[in-house]
């Protein structure tokens, strides 16, 4: 491992140079002021270039009216998968922990999501550790703000990702808090969810938010929030799967339970009318409540039945972050900082042979613990090139990340039942759970007027990783409007993802004692090992959409189709990497980039005004995605299980000024699971179950009785569709999770 002050070095003077080069530009401002002044009174306003392709294809907004109109439960991700492209699934295809469903873009899967708030990276799922199969123990990190405090959403699809750099090859979502206001005000948010089955969990929540002044240049902003999620019943499944619930046994899981305590400071200082700096600090826990989940055993063990409902994981999530924002005579500047760190504890669970996944004992939990250093900082300069009108920003990106999981390297690298299996390479001591990684990256972009209806954005970013070496992410996205009404949009971009710390740590390994070893090549006698690789090479992926979009008098049409060609994908299907290296009786397997894949398929909306001026009154919304592949094109096997097509329909209605009424529809196609095994073999029976196409209806209702009091009643699940899970891990296809059935919620919100 790398020391930590060495690798902190490179940081620190990035962070010297941003802090100079607004102090830079303000002189150099000042002595070229009137030249300045005089080129830029030529130009016309154009908005940068991260506006311009915010309006791309492949980018749709959750606003703050949405949210109160359509509350989540809990976690933001269920008004997430709303969006056209966004879909909910597992870490992997192979069905393994299968109800901790994460926002997955375009088919990509969640590890190929980025995750923002305010623009700063979310990296607490890192500190999870990977399974062989691709697949983390968690529920993602959608659920850090809560959802009264989120101002909007933006779901970024396609080639307008890529200038995020590493993790965005499916997309990104941008969570952006309430900021500040010049006046006292606050709000105070309860909900209360009630399933109507008493095997599913309910929720309660209550979330606070004040803001205003401090004095004329100091404001603030506080947030807090406090919720439980309950537990599915661990009987919930068994009628599916066959199993009975005893002491010993407990069906496959149904959705985990967990408690969230949230809270966030932040304070912003106007120093001048055109410079602003914020600080802020937060800290969150989520703890679980366990459902019975596990990796691998089908009917579970006398220690999962007893734990049932208890607090098995814990993770803490704690940021400090310090931004400024700047007016300068040559442009507008941004610079951010954030320090997140995160400490994930667990019970031990068993990493490899039949108690992998499993919790093997409760008597004091392990933490891992995860450090991510952030520095960005960037200039927007209006620009009159070879007579066009332009908008150019530069910047660059520094992040250090550090992670020590000393659970994950308990695995023994030598066998000690007697049949002489081992690791080459690795002694039989206690190995280092420690590993860090440093990022550095400039990027450019161009927000060009070609012609008034043409505006051509070109960009690239340029990532060094100091173990995985260079990427260069060049982009083109392009917008004509043809009519005042037709626009057509479209990009291209390439895209990467550097290996994780567990993929590249040659001291993490998985065991499976034989039943696990690859169809075509199987146990020796001393089963098969997979071992982190530092030879790995990025991801990469050349992201592709065109699409055309119509908009007149509140009737919003458009279509988009998208393609995605992706390379190196980083995986450890034992039986597709040829022959493995011996270890005396066992044979050893590695992370590799093995396999190429492809995604696509459509994107579009067609939204009706129905009635008053452009449907003000009453309009109907409508957006689908249907895929047309989303698979390994070296096994043919799918990158994640989603449904052959998604239709998320809204009937919007505003009845008066004070009341308003949603009914809300969601048609899912049919999921094809894998038809190989995990091991390589054909699947077969209930291996090879298919989801079929089902639909989930909602009403809601929202009233505002003054400017300080709304409430809100719905019902989801209308019609009471309940889907079951059947195993744990691919033993029935695609029946990989629940969805729960019907349920009531209300929420009420007090203001001042």
């Amino acid at each position: 491992m790398r020391s930590t002050t060495f690798a902190l070095k490179p940081l620190a003077l990035a962070a010297a140079l941003a802090v100079v080069t607004p102090a830079f530009a303000q002189d150099t401002a000042t002595t070229t002021a009137a030249p300045a002044e005089a080129t830029l009174s030529e130009v016309r306003v154009l908005g940068t270039a991260v506006e311009e392709l915010r309006q791309a294809p492949g980018v749709s907004v959750i606003t703050q009216e949405d949210i109160q109109r359509r509350p989540p439960a809990n976690d933001i991700a269920d008004l997430i998968r709303t969006q056209p492209g966004v879909n909910l699934t597992g870490a992997s295809s192979s069905g393994a922990f299968g109800n901790n469903r994460q926002i997955d873009l375009r088919g990509m899967g969640p590890e190929n999501t980025l995750i923002l708030v305010d623009g700063k990276p979310v990296q607490s799922r890192n500190a999870v550790k990977m399974g062989r199969n691709g697949e983390r123990d968690t529920r993602g990190d959608t659920n850090w703000v809560p959802a009264d405090s989120i101002e909007r959403i933006e779901v970024i699809r396609g080639p307008a990702a890529a200038r995020y750099g590493s993790g965005s090859a499916g997309g990104v979502i941008n969570i952006i808090t309430k900021k500040p206001t010049d006046r006292i005000s606050g709000s105070v948010t309860t909900y209360f969810g009630l399933p109507e089955h008493s095997e599913e969990g309910d929720t309660q929540r209550l979330g606070f938010n004040f803001t205003g002044p401090l004095s004329e240049v100091l404001s603030f902003r506080l947030y807090g929030n406090v919720a439980r999620t309950d537990a599915d019943s661990a009987s919930l499944n068994a009628a599916a799967s066959g199993v009975n619930s005893t002491a010993t046994t407990v069906p496959p899981a149904g959705r985990e339970g967990v408690r969230n305590r949230d809270v966030n400071a932040l304070l912003r200082w106007d120093l001048t009318p055109r410079q602003v700096l914020e600080f802020e600090m937060g800290h969150s826990r989520q703890g679980n409540i366990y459902a019975g989940e596990r990796l691998i055993s089908a009917t579970g063990s006398a220690l999962i039945s007893s734990l049932v409902g208890a607090e098995t994981n814990i993770t803490q999530r704690q940021t400090a972050s310090l931004a400024h924002r700047g007016k300068w005579d040559i442009g507008d500047s941004r610079l951010l900082f954030q320090y997140e760190k995160t400490r994930r504890s667990n019970y031990p669970v068993g990493n490899g042979g039949s108690s992998e996944g499993s919790i093997t004992e409760t008597g004091s939990m392990i933490t891992s613990n995860l450090e991510n250093y952030f520095l960005n900082g960037e200039l927007n300069t209006p620009l009159k090139l070879g007579g066009l009108d332009q908008v150019l920003t530069s910047g660059f990106e520094a992040r250090y990340e550090k992670l020590d999981d000393p659970g994950a390297m308990a695995l023994a690298a030598s066998n000690t039942n007697g049949t002489g299996g081992f690791v080459p390479g690795l002694g039989t001591g206690t190995r280092s759970g420690q590993s860090d990684a440093t990022t550095f990256a400039f990027f450019l972009e161009d927000n060009i007027e070609i012609t008034t209806p043409f505006i051509l954005t070109p960009g690239v970013r340029f990532d060094h990783h100091d173990q995985f070496g260079n990427n260069w992410s060049p982009s083109l996205n392009a917008s004509y409007t043809l009519t005042p009404e037709i626009t057509l949009k479209g990009g291209v971009a390439r895209a990467f993802k550097a290996p994780n710390l567990y993929q590249a740590n040659p001291n993490y390994l998985y065991y499976t004692m034989g039943m696990g070893c690859p169809d075509n090549y199987g146990n020796l006698g001393a089963g098969c090992y997979i071992q982190g690789n530092s030879d790995l090479q990025a991801e990469t992926s050349v992201n592709k959409e065109i699409g055309i979009a119509y908009s007149s008098r509140g009737w919003d049409a458009g279509i988009t189709y998208f393609r995605n060609d992706y390379k190196n994908k980083i995986h450890a299907d034992m039986f597709d990497q040829g022959t493995p290296t011996l270890g005396g009786a066992s044979q050893v397997f590695r992370w590799v980039n093995a396999a190429k894949a492809v995604v696509q398929g459509f994107e579009g909306n067609f939204n009706v005004p129905i009635l008053g001026e452009s449907g003000s009154r009453l309009k109907l919304l409508n957006n689908f995605t249907y895929m047309i592949e989303n698979k390994n094109k070296t096994t043919d096997q799918p990158l994640s299980i989603i449904p052959r097509y998604t239709i998320n329909s809204t009937l919007d209605w505003r009845a008066t000024e004070k009341l308003s009424a949603q009914a809300t529809a969601t048609f899912y196609g049919r999921q094809k699971p894998r038809s190989l095994t995990v091991s390589g073999a054909t699947s077969t029976g209930t291996q090879t179950n298919v989801r079929g196409s089902y639909a989930v209806y909602g009403v809601g209702l929202n009233y505002e009785f003054n400017k300080n009091y709304r409430a809100g009643f719905g019902v989801n699940n209308l019609f009471d569709k309940r889907l079951f899970r059947a195993d744990v891990a691919g033993g029935d296809g695609a029946l990989t999770y629940n969805e729960p059935g019907r349920a009531y919620y209300v929420t009420f919100t007090g203001s001042f």
